[in-house]
């Protein structure tokens, strides 16, 4: 019988709080369970960081049959994505931004040591772990075809309003807090938007073979750091209202293609 659950991480109550509003706190500790739309959906908050998403998406994947695995929350924009504060960042792959190898000559990724972080069905992973392409589409979709909508619009900043844009993600140890640093990253990985989970839980759902969506608000543009020009409010609010309109659609998807995980 196919799996019927979805699973929902997010690092902290303030980047869930609207998701929470639908559902009900479970005995066991920060797990929360319900339906949106006509999909039961269990929702883990994590904590921040790699150690306490990989954590809470074991634990998660463990305990429930999933469908598949939706992180979500805010993130830092690099300055060439195209991205602004406010906008949706869609992830088609997570990378760790801090393993590999520090020589005379640089950084090198995890690849110059030659040890995977994970065999799988054939595959070596080393520091890049693909996500699932059609929830990535569908998401997308979803979001300019406006199909349904269950929840009011996005926020809009001036005749711009709010994009949605996918590309590779990095999940970094180190915040990045400097233009300098900004810039360098983005060379080297050719990313859109960086985190401190995603890699990590990426990680887990690979493991465990469990498809894996990521959906990120963006708070802020990656340089020298400035909280004042930050608007995490914002970005919490939009990722979180994709996220619904995701989840309240899918069934009308599915009526077209039948999902496969």
């Amino acid at each position: 019988m196919r799996q019927s659950t979805i699973g929902l991480i997010s690092a902290t109550q303030k980047e869930s709080g609207i998701i929470l509003r639908n559902l009900v706190k479970t005995s066991a500790g920060n797990f929360y369970k319900g339906r949106i739309g006509k999909n039961n959906v269990v929702h883990v908050i994590s904590g921040m960081g790699k150690t306490n998403a990989s954590h809470a998406a074991t634990i998660l994947i463990e305990k429930f049959a999933l469908l598949f695995v939706i992180n979500f929350g805010i993130g830092g924009a690099y300055p060439s994505s195209g991205l602004k504060i406010g906008d949706i960042a869609v992830a088609t792959k997570e990378i760790y931004g801090d393993e590999g190898l520090l020589l005379k000559d640089g950084f090198h990724t995890a690849d110059a040591i030659g040890i995977p972080l994970l065999r799988k069905g054939g595959k070596k992973y080393f520091t890049e772990f693909p996500l699932d392409k059609e929830l990535a589409k569908r998401v997308i979709d979803i979001f300019k075809r406006q199909l349904h909508p269950p929840i009011p619009p996005l926020p809009r900043g001036g005749d711009r309003g709010v994009i949605i844009k996918s590309g590779s993600f990095l999940t970094v140890s180190t915040c990045t807090g400097t233009d300098r640093r900004a810039k360098e990253l983005e060379k080297r990985f050719k990313v859109i938007c960086e985190n401190i989970e995603g890699a990590a839980i990426a990680h887990i759902c690979a493991m465990y073979g469990v498809p894996m969506l990521e959906i990120r608000g963006i708070s802020n543009i990656v340089g020298d750091r400035d909280k004042s020009k930050w608007d995490i409010k914002t970005a919490a609010l939009n990722c979180q209202k994709a996220v619904l309109d995701f989840l309240c659609c899918l069934n009308t998807l599915e009526q077209k293609q039948k999902f496969k995980p």
